[in-house]
């Protein structure tokens, strides 16, 4: 029999809304994060017209908010953002996960997020689990003091990256593709060549 993989997308997927946006509200308060919208504006505008980079404007705006902030802040930040909005998680998505988890079987959370806030919405549900559970997520860079330079440490993780991600994660996967049977979950553009990736994929299952 082979051996299943889960592969979840995050954002709408598993979650009911963008965690970006909730997060820097979250994070850095509602008049700085009026503010940090209407100075990127435009630059949002051309992303949105497909005549600027998704990724370069995500890490721009994320710069802009937290340059400068030591990596202990921004994890504590993270974890505190992931306890007190733990209802942005769909109720039918915890159950298929609380299921994964029960049955030990492996599971990764596959998001274009940073992957420091996405782990925390999981730590308590794969709590005594025997489940392989990983994130596999938007990396952040730190310079030598801990501090963020507001750079990213790998691509966006959308698309073919996402693929690519998954194989470098689970290098098993490159040579023993054929011993496991992989089902996939997205809900957007992003996920397309994730679930093409998948012997059984689920378009927007838990709505």
């Amino acid at each position: 029999m082979k051996k299943k993989i889960y592969l979840f997308d995050f954002d709408g997927t598993l979650t009911s809304a963008d965690t970006l946006l909730a997060f820097i509200r979250y994070a850095c308060g509602r008049r700085r994060f009026f503010l940090g919208f209407a100075l990127f504006s435009p630059l949002l505008i051309l992303m949105k017209l497909k005549l600027y980079p998704n990724y370069r404007a995500k890490e721009r705006l994320f710069a802009w908010y937290f340059k400068g902030m030591t990596l202990d802040d921004f994890d504590d930040v993270c974890c505190r953002f992931a306890c007190h909005n733990q209802r942005l998680l769909r109720l039918k998505a915890l159950d298929k996960l609380r299921e994964v988890f029960h049955y030990g079987e492996t599971a990764c959370v596959v998001s274009a997020s940073i992957d420091n806030w996405v782990r925390p919405f999981f730590e308590n549900l794969a709590k005594g689990s025997h489940s392989d559970f990983q994130v596999i997520g938007t990396k952040i860079e730190t310079d030598t003091a801990g501090l963020l330079t507001g750079c990213f440490l790998t691509p966006n993780c959308y698309g073919e990256e996402k693929v690519r991600r998954i194989k470098e994660q689970l290098p098993i996967l490159n040579n023993q593709r054929d011993d496991f049977w992989i089902i996939a979950y997205g809900d957007s553009r992003g996920d397309k060549e994730m679930l093409e990736f998948a012997d059984e994929a689920h378009y927007r299952p838990f709505r």
